[in-house]
């Protein structure tokens, strides 16, 4: 007879394996093992159709089994000899799943606003925020959130002005932008957290793969997302370092992310600075390689970013908070590799990114093919590092400065600051059980070029190449 238990993640049957590991011990799943097992089948079809709130406490509880016990025999052989009761109080014991299921129940006032519409592009970036949504991060804040996939980033800017959106996935940039007035008019907007660090690539056609020289690139034609994104001031900041003028050498033009691979493909662009999946999809495609992975110009730098605007947050916050916190516990999931492929699979599907699951799991897991006959592993190519460091702030600002989207002095501390959520990040952070850090700036190494934040202007003027007097 089976073992009765009451978690279909902890489920063990006679045939001797448990819910999200098959019999063979290889496999994520008894499905994945392609036995055919009927039992199996009609248990992960049990699962699926589950609402998410109860299964998303599985997936945490999964998770951390997993972390306890690595090897697939270990955690048959636990699960056998104390059962699905005794497993959880262990597990209990060394992580707080009680504070996480707690959270939502000891909020500091009666959420304002339940009904919620975020914008987001379909794109990993936004991993943390999606994910929240059918793990039932959101609904167990007591959230009701909407997702709105957008088709660009422009929209995206002008649906939170409009207020038309609550929240939304940005370019880490664009909050920043839209504050100062860079590029529309000024509207206070803020940062909760970083959605992810690293995660874009710069991509070629194939046709050039003769062409590993930027010296090679002169008269190219480059697509980025936004003009106030991280991958045109990374593109910018990579050719300028290769003696390319960014404005004068090449062209760059501003491509919303799921028209790039197209475009590569028609030969409209040479190559792109695009956010993934885009830059593994034009692999699978077989349209273009990957030339080198943003985080080999600046490991750890910020790509999206999660926000809204001041008056959201001074008008809701007990909806900030929570929805501060639903973000905050996805992120700390999907930094954990162990569950890089079963994010990948949550994100995958139509409502989302709408791209094949291998695609998406290649660029999460890090393990990905480079169109240029070779096999990767590179676990941090993209990462879920919430925190949002005022000092990757200053060095958007000084972008913004170096090729002339802002004129005259900026108060690189003073706008970093009232935009980004820093010390309400450590606050929830610190709620949650996850680890914070200490300090608002950091020195950050670019291309071999270390930034120093109270430096800003000096490191401006460093440069040969700027668009500044």
């Amino acid at each position: 007879m089976p073992r009765e238990i009451d978690s279909p993640l902890f489920h063990t049957d006679d045939a001797g394996y448990a819910g999200n590991i098959c019999s063979c011990g290889k496999h994520a799943s008894q499905m994945a093992h392609g036995d055919g097992h009927p039992a199996a089948q009609q248990h992960l079809r049990q699962i699926r159709s589950q609402d998410p709130e109860p299964l998303s406490n599985d997936v945490v509880e999964e998770s951390v089994l997993r972390a306890l016990f690595p090897q697939a025999s270990q955690r048959r052989g636990f699960l056998r000899a104390v059962g699905a009761h005794t497993a959880r109080a262990a597990i209990a014991s060394m992580f707080p799943l009680d504070a996480l299921q707690a959270m939502a129940q000891e909020k500091n006032g009666a959420i304002e606003k339940k009904d919620l519409k975020i914008g987001f592009i379909a794109l990993t970036c936004a991993a943390p925020l999606i994910m929240a949504d059918p793990l039932g991060f959101y609904r167990k804040q007591g959230l009701n959130v909407s997702l709105n996939k957008t088709a660009g980033w422009a929209l995206i800017r002008d649906k939170m002005i409009n207020k038309e959106y609550d929240a939304s996935h940005f370019l880490s940039p664009m909050p920043l932008a839209m504050s100062i007035g860079a590029g529309s008019h000024p509207v206070q907007m803020r940062i909760a957290t970083i959605q992810n660090i690293n995660g874009q690539a710069i991509t070629l056609h194939v046709k050039h793969k003769d062409k590993r020289n930027p010296g090679q690139w002169h008269g190219f034609r480059f697509a980025v997302p936004f003009e106030y994104s991280m991958h045109n001031f990374l593109l910018r900041y990579y050719l300028a370092e290769n003696e390319l003028d960014p404005d004068r050498d090449v062209q760059i033009r501003v491509t919303p992310p799921p028209e790039m691979v197209a475009n590569l493909r028609a030969g409209n662009i040479d190559g792109f600075l695009g956010p993934d999946p885009f830059n593994q999809r034009a692999v699978y495609d077989e349209v273009g390689f990957i030339h080198i992975l943003s985080k080999e110009i600046w490991d750890g730098h910020p790509c999206c970013a999660f926000g809204m605007s001041e008056d959201f947050v001074k008008q809701n916050p007990n909806t900030f908070a929570a929805l501060f916190r639903a973000v905050l516990t996805a992120a700390a999931m999907a930094r954990d590799p162990a569950n890089r492929s079963l994010v990948a699979k949550v994100i995958s599907p139509a409502a989302y990114l709408n791209q094949p699951e291998t695609v998406v799991e290649q660029v999460l897991t890090g393990r990905f093919a480079d169109g240029l006959g070779n096999v990767k592993t590179v676990p941090d190519r993209a990462d879920f590092d919430p925190v949002p460091w005022d000092s990757m702030a200053v060095w958007i600002l000084s972008q913004l400065k170096r090729w002339g989207y802002v004129k005259g002095e900026i108060d690189y501390k003073g706008i970093a600051e009232r935009v980004l959520l820093l010390t309400d990040a450590k606050k929830y952070m610190k709620e949650l059980g996850q680890p914070v850090p200490d300090g608002a700036y950091r020195k950050h190494m670019i291309m071999g070029k270390e930034f120093d934040p109270a430096k800003a202007d000096a490191y401006v003027n460093s440069f040969a190449i700027k668009r500044t007097a």
